[in-house]
């Protein structure tokens, strides 16, 4: 059975995306309407819809277009292999973090972009979740691409944008 591409999208993308005065809500935008030309499945989990409702609302998120992703067993299971890495690595001083006290949900994350079979990026604009993507992929099989949301999605997906 062939899967349809998806995207593991996180909290910081739709912080982007939902506000037209960021830097980075055109990278955002372009994204957007490029998965969907594509037919590039969204999906947000229900960790970053928690997150996202801090200081938003769940009604602000474009959900008719959104696959929203449980955390199940397997994510669990997963999450905790590469927070076992990330803590190690982070108590050798081998992961150098910015007061990072959400390591856990960067793992859940990542551990939620790896076990879902059609998944083949995540995009973000979080640079310290990156650090913990980086130092996964070197010690941990990855299936998932790490997208950063300050490349425009022209430059990733080698487009050429006549857009301005």
């Amino acid at each position: 059975m062939k899967y349809k591409k998806a995207v593991l999208l996180d909290t910081s993308f739709f912080l982007r995306f939902l506000n037209d005065a960021s830097p980075l809500f055109k990278n955002a935008d372009g994204y957007f309407r490029y998965f969907l030309q594509n037919e590039i499945d969204m999906l947000i989990s229900t960790i970053s819809i928690a997150e996202y409702c801090i200081g938003g609302d769940i009604h602000e998120l474009p959900l008719k277009n959104l696959q929203i992703v449980p955390f199940n067993l397997n994510h669990a299971q997963r999450t905790g292999e590469f927070a076992k890495i990330a803590f190690q690595a982070k108590s050798t001083g081998a992961l150098q973090v910015n007061e990072r006290k959400i390591i856990p949900n960067d793992t859940k994350l990542f551990a939620q972009a790896d076990s879902e079979k059609a998944v083949e990026f995540y995009l973000s604009s979080d640079t310290e979740s990156l650090k913990i993507y980086n130092l996964l992929k070197r010690i941990a099989p990855l299936k998932f691409q790490f997208l950063d949301l300050s490349i425009p999605h022209s430059e990733v997906f080698g487009l050429l944008d006549f857009a301005e």
